[in-house]
């Protein structure tokens, strides 16, 4: 079965960049464009990741975050945002990974994978 990732972003080229990259490697993928009725959708989508943007126009993705730990607290969270800045946010610290953004997934694809090395059974 193919893991399920859920990618969270208000921009739509990120979305559909992401969902075009990750499919490709044979990830499912399902996308968000707020964070509005998340923690719904991850019930009833229950996916195996979820990548979160930090800055959205009417999210802030580190509350976001607090809310998927407090309600979801193992399922692995990567951080994707255009600033490095919130590395250093005490928040961001609950993610399992923080990567800045970029056309080139390398990064991005290799957090996923270790990341859901911690999740799925062999």
């Amino acid at each position: 079965m193919m893991p399920k990732i859920l990618v969270v972003d208000d921009e739509e080229h990120i979305r559909l960049l992401y969902s075009e990259e990750l499919k490709e490697v044979g990830y499912e993928v399902i996308t968000a464009e707020s964070g509005f009725k998340l923690l719904e959708l991850i019930e009833q989508e229950k996916p195996d990741l979820v990548i979160l943007d930090i800055k959205m126009v009417d999210y802030n993705g580190l509350d976001l975050l607090q809310d998927i730990r407090n309600r979801f607290y193992d399922l692995p969270v990567i951080l994707s945002t255009a600033y490095d800045t919130f590395k250093e946010d005490m928040k961001s610290i609950a993610a399992d990974f923080y990567v800045v953004k970029s056309f080139d997934l390398t990064e991005l694809k290799q957090k996923i994978a270790m990341a859901l090395e911690t999740r799925l059974p062999t």
